[in-house]
């Protein structure tokens, strides 16, 4: 059997918007909507969420999450790197319960409104793909980057190198339905071999794109971001799992 974990990373201590994993959407808080996400897959055997914040465990508990230990505060700050906190999991599992998941399906508790089939299909992109080292969640960009600049002095320079190769010449000018299809990480979902974290990658080389429409990839990082969920909920835009 493939042991399948869901780990939810969920710090506390958001600045831009504090006690954001549990601040209310619709209802119930933040972190709820990705833990009844986790639990609605038919391919997910345990939703752990890696927290340093009580306050988050008591809430991911409250809503079917386990949550064995708190992640020590040295790793959750900041500028902390994801793998630290994967590391320290993966680490306090073997060591308490011998338990070392196969697959590590990645939630981001900002983004509510995936679906449990996205995820699932994640997942059997990943296996049944035995060269890929993961799956990443895309969506298409709205802001082409060949239409980015940088502005050094008071000149804009294009932020893609117009080199002839991978750039359309003048790009800046051209519409939209002229230049090459873009997808940007959504920061919704990530299907990974536990084995990546062994050396030092979530994602590995080899990565397989799982592209997801603008709603599911709606992803809650300022007031602004949860004005915008909640006006969609009202609408009816977005049906609960």
């Amino acid at each position: 059997m493939i042991n399948i974990l869901c780990l939810i990373l969920a710090r506390g201590g958001s600045k831009r918007i504090p006690g954001k994993n549990i601040k209310p959407l619709g209802g119930k808080p933040l972190i709820a909507w990705t833990i009844e996400c986790a639990k609605a897959c038919k391919h997910v055997m345990r939703v752990i969420v890696s927290t340093d914040d009580p306050a988050i465990a008591s809430v991911a508990t409250q809503y079917g999450a386990e949550v064995p230990f708190l992640r020590p505060a040295e790793i959750s700050e900041d500028r902390s790197k994801e793998i630290d906190a994967f590391r320290h999991a993966l680490q306090w599992l073997n060591v308490n319960e011998c338990y070392r998941p196969d697959i590590i399906v990645k939630l981001f508790p900002t983004s509510p409104f995936r679906k449990p089939g996205s995820v699932d299909k994640a997942i059997d992109l990943l296996l049944a793909d035995s060269m890929a080292d993961s799956v990443r969640s895309v969506v298409k960009c709205k802001e082409h980057p060949y239409k980015t600049w940088s502005i050094i002095g008071n000149r804009m320079i294009p932020f893609v190198p117009d080199d002839g190769y991978c750039k359309v010449k003048d790009s800046h000018v051209l519409a939209y339905q002229q230049l090459p299809e873009v997808y940007v990480q959504n920061a919704s979902i990530d299907v990974l071999r536990a084995e990546n974290i062994s050396i030092g990658s979530i994602t590995g080389d080899d990565i397989i794109p799982l592209v997801m429409d603008e709603d599911e990839s709606i992803d809650i990082n300022t007031p602004n971001d949860f004005l915008l969920a909640e006006a969609k909920l009202l609408k009816s835009e977005i049906r609960e799992i």
